[in-house]
């Protein structure tokens, strides 16, 4: 398959809530990352924007009845940017949750303006 899209995490975010997940776990939000590099469109039950958000993500993943998340947002639409992810516990993504991905995008932005 084709990558249409470049997917890379910021910072080590993505990668601390990666380890603390179960093998399987692990397993289906690589198949999600991978649907969403290589996909044209992306379904909405693999990524789907948060609104009132101005351009954040949460890709979603399920295994039998739980459920995580991992926000994640474009960059020049091809580049994927990963930053946090979380275990699903409500119904609402936390706004927590939702906050710390925002500031997470921010200061992403920030250092790249530096450059």
């Amino acid at each position: 398959m084709e990558r249409i899209r470049k997917v890379i995490s910021y910072k080590n975010y993505f990668q601390d809530f990666l380890i603390k997940q179960p093998r399987k776990v692990q397993d289906k939000i690589f198949k999600i990352i991978e649907a969403i590099e290589t996909f044209e469109r992306i379904p909405s039950h693999y990524l789907k924007a948060l609104k009132g958000t101005k351009g954040l993500y949460e890709a979603r993943i399920k295994l039998g009845s739980d459920i995580w998340r991992v926000f994640c947002f474009f960059d020049k639409g091809k580049l994927v940017i990963l930053l946090n992810g979380f275990t699903k516990k409500s119904e609402k993504t936390p706004k927590k949750e939702i906050d710390k991905a925002l500031k997470l995008m921010e200061s992403y932005y920030r250092e790249k303006n530096k450059k």
